[in-house]
């Protein structure tokens, strides 16, 4: 198992065992669709299937159901595909991407199912199959990264293309369709019969069959991001538009871990959550061919569209161009008439729009990026009813205040010399080219604080809605012409002003828009003509409407011109707050339509891809104007504290979290918890009354990253340490270091750290302002796994099934005990490294559901309870020879007092659980430590 992480929402709601009917995932007018499939020996190894007005249903309304296995949701076909017989096998594999990528799977034999590939990987084997057969490709991208084994962990600006014709992972719904006629999981290579081990392809169905290993095997990436469903019915549903805040994706068809009581169609994923840059030993993929000229997608607002925005430039990326991870890019899409924005300080490449029946124009956000403005006019388009509202800069939009006045238009943040925030507006955003009608529109400024809008004060006659400049002296308008007021020496434009035209040829205005004011302070003005003849002498050839970005200095003069890239021009072009030299704007294609959003770098012309879409307007880039520690020279603010890239998996972003707290507690910590999400789910420790406690744990934790943390930060950095809790895993004693080298081996802080030693010689600045000011998870990420300063909190949901799944083979002590020597070995190093410190250690056995008694299991992972006692004896052992060791073993083989509601499922506590354990580990440390 490598680079495979536990998301916390699957850990902590594990697979319930439902019973696995025949109308399982069936609609209910649907027949026996083995009839409708046709060999087709146009796309050798695949199989015709003859889907349209065919329909399936995705989803279960089982109670036991995951949260995103709920509800049933109907799919309706209008197309017909092509779908693989096997999985992709690791010869196949290995004869296209040998010579494409480089990489090469270690294949025992040819004919076993390709797996421990991520979704990359998966998606380049499609292209280059697509390719060889002279097809177009359904992906594309900007840039490919692959780690030291040559797989693929990202794809920049990667986007699916369901309308193009060519060779791609099949749809949920495209696998559910054909899994109706081919699901029968006593013909599937499952932990009955697997001996947990990988089988030849199509080695378990009958020799008829047109589909094979549907159950088992290999569990198979499609090609969906994990979305919600609805009660509702869709047609040609391809998933979600983007990943969402964690970006998860969606497996299929169990694996030969898994027991075939465990695996039911409508399951979405596994006991470890899969995103498209993990990869496992038991996770492989099949292919589809086809195009789905109408594909629908459905977001987690639960609205369906046959239109999505994909994010292109990666935070990377953006940081690159701008100086810092702070950034971001909100927008109208055109579409809705909604908000859309993408927050790049957290790695995840997600659009987020804010669904509402507010036709929304123009938004800005606010100069500390937590709120965004925005009005119901737009510019050149008279309306003296327009509306200014403010809302909170999220997925809810929350917090929306109004504006009460008649009219007010093109909202723009300000922050005055006194420290007040105010939005300037306009009263009427219309046509500014006759003299008389701009002269009766006028300018405003209204104080905004404490979520409230405060009084509104004129500040002058004319629309000048392109920005006003830092020092009051300039403000500018485009809206037909290109505006401008110029203050008189020694006054502002709000006292005593000249109102002139630029942009003129022989003293005739000539036609300008998108007018925008510089915010570093240069009075540069950003607009752009329709190919008049300043603008044309002045580039120095002849050019089309809004094929050149104009700038402007301070007296209207231009400076600079930045061309469209070929087959496109600009609109809605204005300057980003808080960064030098860069602008956004947008393309328009020959048709007008408005596809994407670019970054534009005044100091070489660059132009960077930030969003694609079907019409997306009015973009505004917030960028922080410092650098948390920009001021300390002594630390690399590309190196301190960055625990996590853009692809790091769920684990690597959830220990993040935990460094942020580390730093922030390190001096004032007492007790240390530690360990695996047993500790993580199962330890409160703001219940914890013997001293000051953190939660250090995280998901899928070993002893090989215990010992890591411990050694390098916990002991000694944190001086009034008294107390290590690390978890006790006897069932996951089989476990080596292969997690922790694939989640922390190339993570430059931890890096970092090391090349100055872990700081144990004394740090040389604020940790706590460079953890700020890197790489971070999302707010959501925080408050998942940070609640109670590091635990996490779940649900309760009792103690899971009546016969719980065991994840592994239950004799895997008697196969293999070298697991068990490594764990003994690391927890006798910590025992060491402790009592060198005069630390006490509290090895702390978590309860599992007392079903597993039931089982010939010990627990969750195995091992046989004869294996699991001599693990205990041996652990026992140690107290004897270290005085400053105790086990706090609450789980007493599964005759443990804990009451299902304390539990969040078959092995992990909720916060009922956490709580009476931290009083328990109070009650052996008052009775140790006295």
């Amino acid at each position: 198992m490598k680079n495979l992480y536990l998301s916390l929402a699957m850990v902590f709601a594990m697979l319930q065992i439902i019973a696995c009917g025949d109308s399982d995932g069936v609609s209910s007018n649907s027949n026996d669709f083995s009839n409708s499939i046709d060999f087709d020996e146009s796309h050798p190894g695949m199989e015709k299937i003859r889907a349209v007005n065919s329909s399936v249903l995705l989803g279960s309304n089982e109670v036991t159901a995951k949260a995103n296995e709920r509800p049933q949701m109907k799919v309706v076909f209008t197309y017909d595909f092509w779908f693989s017989k096997n999985e992709v096998t690791c010869g196949e594999f290995n004869s296209l991407m040998k010579s494409t990528t480089g990489l090469s799977l270690k294949c025992e034999q040819e004919s076993l199912p390709a797996t421990d590939i991520t979704y990359y990987d998966a998606v380049l084997f499609a292209n280059a199959r697509s390719k060889a057969e002279k097809f177009d490709t359904v992906y594309t991208y900007n840039n490919a990264s692959f780690d030291n084994d040559k797989h693929c962990t990202n794809l920049d600006g990667f986007a699916f293309h369901p309308e193009k014709k060519g060779y791609r992972m099949p749809t949920e719904a495209e696998w559910m369709l054909v899994a109706q006629s081919y699901w029968n999981p006593s013909e599937g290579w499952t932990s009955e019969n697997s001996d947990y081990k990988l089988h030849k392809v199509c080695s378990k169905n009958k020799s008829d069959a047109a589909i094979c290993d549907m159950v088992g095997n290999a569990m198979e990436w499609v090609n969906d991001w994990l979305g919600n469903f609805r009660d509702t019915t869709l047609t040609d549903y391809v998933g979600a538009p983007d990943g969402g805040s964690l970006g998860h994706r969606v497996v299929k068809g169990g694996s030969y871990r898994s027991s075939s009581e465990s695996i039911n169609k409508y399951n979405r994923g596994d006991v470890y959550t899969v995103t498209s840059s993990t990869r496992a030993d038991y996770v492989g993929f099949r292919l589809a061919y086809g195009n789905i000229s109408g594909a629908t997608w459905m977001g987690a607002d639960g609205k369906a569209a046959t239109s999505r925005i994909v994010a292109l430039a990666n935070s990377s990326k953006m940081r690159s161009e701008t100086g810092t991870y702070k950034v971001k890019l909100a927008f109208r899409n055109d579409v809705t008439g909604n908000v859309a924005f993408v927050d790049y300080s957290s790695g995840i490449l997600s659009v987020t729009e804010i669904s509402d029946k507010i036709d929304s124009y123009h938004p800005e956000i606010s100069p500390d990026g937590k709120k965004v403005a925005f009005s119901t006019g737009f510019e050149g388009i008279n309306s003296d009813t327009s509306t200014i509202y403010v809302r909170d800069l999220n997925a809810d939009g929350s917090n929306l205040v109004k504006l009460e006045v008649k009219g007010a238009a093109i909202p723009r943040w300000r922050v005055l010399d006194n420290g007040d925030t105010v939005i300037v507006y306009v009263s009427n955003p219309g046509n500014n080219k006759e003299e008389a009608s701009f002269k009766s529109t006028s300018t405003w400024q209204v104080k905004f604080a404490n979520g409230k809008f405060g009084k509104p004060e004129k500040l002058f006659d004319g629309a000048y809605h392109g920005g006003i400049s830092e020092d009051n002296k300039l403000a500018v308008s485009g809206a037909r012409l290109l505006r401008a007021r110029i203050a008189k020496s020694g006054s502002t434009i709000a006292k005593s002003a000249i109102d002139t035209v630029w942009y003129k040829n022989e003293g005739n205005a000539e036609q300008a828009c998108n007018a925008s004011l510089a915010k570093d302070g240069s009075k540069r003005t950003l607009f752009l003509d329709f190919g008049g003849k300043t603008g044309r002498e002045f580039v120095g050839k002849n050019y089309g409407t809004h094929e050149r970005l104009l700038i402007a200095d301070s007296t209207g003069k231009l400076v600079q011109s930045v061309a469209s890239p070929k087959g496109y021009s600009f609109d809605h072009s204005e300057w980003s707050m808080g960064g030098k030299n860069l602008a956004v704007a947008t393309l328009a294609n020959v048709n007008g339509a408005h596809l994407k959003i670019v970054l534009v770098n005044l100091s070489d012309s660059s132009i960077v891809e930030l969003a694609e879409g079907d019409e997306l307007w009015h973009p505004n880039l917030w960028i922080q104007k410092t650098s948390a520690i920009s001021g300390n020279s002594k630390l690399d603010p590309d190196s301190a504290c960055a625990y996590m890239t853009e692809t790091s998996d769920i684990t690597t972003r959830l220990m993040k979290v935990k460094m942020d707290y580390f730093w922030k507690y390190k001096d004032t910590t007492e007790i240390a918890i530690i360990g695996s999400s047993r500790s993580f789910a199962g330890m409160d420790p703001e219940y914890i009354k013997s001293g000051f406690a953190l939660n250090m744990a995280y998901s899928a934790q070993d002893l090989e990253s215990t010992t890591f943390f411990t050694k390098n930060y916990i002991l000694p950095m944190m001086p009034k340490l008294k107390v290590l809790a690390l978890t006790l895993d006897y069932d996951r004693w089989y476990v080596k270091d292969e997690n922790f080298k694939a989640w922390f081996g190339n993570i430059p802080g931890y890096e970092y750290d090391k090349n100055h030693g872990y700081w144990h010689d004394g740090l040389v600045g604020d940790m706590v302002a460079a953890s700020q000011a890197a790489l971070n998870p999302t707010d959501a990420e925080y408050e998942q796994f940070g609640y109670h300063r590091g635990l996490y909190y779940d649900k309760a949901q009792g103690w899971g099934a009546p016969n719980p799944e065991i994840a592994n083979d239950s004799n895997w002590f008697k196969i293999d005990q070298s697991g068990f020597d490594f764990n003994l070995q690391k927890l006798t190093e910590i025992l060491k490294m402790a009592r060198n410190h005069d630390v006490f250690v509290v090895g702390v056995v978590y309860p599992q559901s007392r079903n597993f008694l039931k089982t010939n299991a010990w627990g969750r992972y195995g091992p046989t309870r004869g294996a699991a006692k001599i693990m205990q004896d041996a652990v026992l052992e140690l107290t004897k020879t270290y005085p400053n060791f105790a086990v706090l073993d609450e789980y007493h083989d599964g005759n443990h007092d804990f009451a299902p509601e304390a539990f969040a499922n078959e092995d992990h506590l909720g916060l009922i659980g956490a709580q009476i354990m931290a009083s328990r580990l109070d009650s052996l440390l008052n009775a140790t430590l006295k």
